[in-house]
């Protein structure tokens, strides 16, 4: 009776030596777990912080500017309606390259130049789903452009930080880039042969400069 008491003494004892290394066990991966989780939400705090000298803030801003300064075919703003003469290609292109996309509708008149002369024109006007996609400038009535994607930053290559006379903090940036979110009606070999700008955009990876500033809590583009 001894010897099978004793045995069965040692077998509790044996138990709660391993439950207490069990409970020490968990208590130390949950602290693991927990430090852990500190240092992530510390890291992320930090990438998050969008006045730190950062090359993901720096992204950032450049890509929010030009999301709202998108990539356009013509240099200046258009107006539409607008007329060219059937023999005048140079004008006709860049119009019959936007007829057979689908942004224009065009029409044939003639158009008298002298009393007894006269001569074949186009007209050209936004169809349906030309307005749509066609972005009107604010300033001029009538006027606007047809943009047909955003620069995206692939690479921050150099910064070099600094302050401008107000005490504002500054950098000057060096990025490559690409033209994202491109419209499908771009991709068109009619329009990039009306408008070689368009083939360039996205045939090559650019490199680019950028002048930042300091705006409040983040870093805002001022220039290039």
């Amino acid at each position: 009776m001894a010897g099978s008491f004793q045995e069965s003494k040692n077998d509790g004892g044996d138990h709660g030596i391993i439950c207490f290394i069990e409970r020490n066990f968990v208590t130390i991966k949950q602290q693991t777990i927990f430090a852990g989780s500190l240092c992530i939400l510390a890291g992320l705090a930090t990438a998050c912080n969008k006045t730190d000298n950062s090359d993901m803030n720096y992204k950032s801003a450049i890509n929010d500017h030009f999301k709202a300064n998108p990539a356009c075919i013509w240099s200046q703003p258009k107006k539409l309606p607008a007329q060219a003469a059937t023999s005048d290609d140079a004008k006709t292109e860049g119009y019959d390259a936007l007829t057979q996309a689908g942004l224009l509708v065009r029409t044939t008149a003639e158009k008298k130049v002298f009393i007894v002369a006269s001569k074949q024109v186009n007209n050209y006007d936004l169809s349906d789903s030309g307005r749509s996609t066609w972005t009107p400038d604010p300033t001029q009535p009538g006027y606007g452009n047809f943009c047909y994607g955003n620069r995206e930053v692939t690479s921050i290559d150099n910064s070099t930080v600094g302050a401008n006379p107000s005490g504002a903090k500054t950098a000057i940036v060096d990025y490559h880039y690409k033209i994202a979110n491109v419209a499908t009606w771009a991709n068109s070999a009619e329009m990039k042969t009306a408008f070689p700008t368009i083939d360039t955009a996205l045939s090559t990876s650019p490199a680019a400069k950028a002048s930042l500033v300091m705006n409040g809590d983040h870093w805002a583009y001022a220039g290039q």
